[in-house]
């Protein structure tokens, strides 16, 4: 059997975390208490074979990026927002599918359609060549992303996400190290993984400038036709970019120890930079409850020597459907 790689993501005022049979997370509520929620992974892209093939497996991390990481956000959100001990706060119906609505329409208009109509524009200037147009493109569109991480990481909120994000990295660090699973020695462990999403997102977006390349339609006309061609062609190819991007890193990180692939890793590292925080005891606290369960799921014993007793309140209820088949 295929080895079990951990990882997760920082959600409001929580982390989730996810095995090979389940996913859990943990989220501290206004009163100071970790509540934590467990549901089985039940798509087939996790429990059939062919979803752990090479560059199938690579559509998971998309699934949890869109499916389980949007539910598991909103979820967060609801635990946060809660006022009283019993108190139910629904993000869900109308909310939730608005939210998610203008997130998507936001993300595809500032990583998609920005950067294309900005190349389109430099080429004609500079040298109207399909490569010239692909490149700048490309550039644009990592410039863009940086500079997005930069702004939303001075917002204090999202600090405190980072945070989590901080957190959720010492912890996996922490077991893949074989080290206790408590907080003392949680926090002895880096802030950076080499496989985290950060690096992922950056490697797609480097990937996407190869692959784009011979996608650039500029000898179609009218031009809205090719800009509009060059648009869809982007996003049909996103799975594709994800695949290639996964079993690189995934390859990469399996292989850290030699001196051309720490090359490799070091952007995206330096990256995480942007996107992790030292977290504070109670982050790593959440982090750590997150991924207790997914391990007890999976058939792991806790780390040996390692102490496990959290202040949680189980939590069975998540309004969000499981993930569909």
């Amino acid at each position: 059997m295929a080895k079990q790689y951990y990882g997760g993501q920082a959600v409001i005022e929580g982390v989730m975390m996810r095995g090979r049979k389940s996913m859990a997370v943990a989220v501290r509520d206004p009163h100071g208490r970790i509540v934590v929620h467990e549901e089985p992974l039940t798509a087939k892209i996790y429990t059939s074979a062919w979803g752990q093939w090479p560059f199938v497996r690579g559509l998971a991390m998309l699934w949890d990026a869109l499916g389980l990481g949007i539910r598991a956000l909103f979820w967060s959100a609801e635990v946060a927002a809660r006022e009283e001990k019993d108190a139910q706060v629904e993000f869900t119906g109308p909310v939730a599918w608005t939210t998610i609505a203008v997130s998507l329409s936001f993300a595809v208009a500032l990583f998609f359609l920005l950067p294309t109509f900005a190349a389109r524009l430099l080429a004609v200037y500079v040298n109207d060549d399909p490569l010239v147009d692909a490149l700048f493109e490309g550039v644009i569109r990592l410039l863009l992303f940086i500079a997005y991480l930069w702004v939303i990481g001075r917002f204090n909120d999202i600090r405190r996400v980072f945070g989590y994000h901080g957190a959720e990295h010492k912890t996996i660090n922490a077991y893949e190290a074989g080290a206790p699973l408590t907080v003392a020695e949680v926090q002895k462990f880096s802030v950076q993984h080499t496989r985290c999403g950060t690096s992922f997102l950056l490697y797609v977006l480097v990937i996407s400038i190869l692959l784009f390349a011979p996608l650039t339609f500029s000898d179609v006309e009218p031009g809205w036709l090719a800009l509009l061609l060059r648009f869809v062609t982007r996003l049909a190819l996103v799975p594709v970019v994800a695949s290639i991007a996964y079993e690189i890193i995934r390859f990469s990180a399996a292989h850290d120890r030699n001196p051309f692939m720490r090359m490799l890793i070091a952007p995206g590292l330096w990256l995480q930079k942007m996107t992790t925080r030292e977290p504070d005891d109670g982050m790593v606290e959440c982090a750590i409850a997150a991924l207790q369960p997914v391990l007890i799921a999976d058939g792991k014993l806790p780390v040996p020597g390692g102490e496990s007793t959290l202040p949680a309140e189980p939590s069975t209820n998540l309004e969000s459907p499981a993930p569909a088949d």
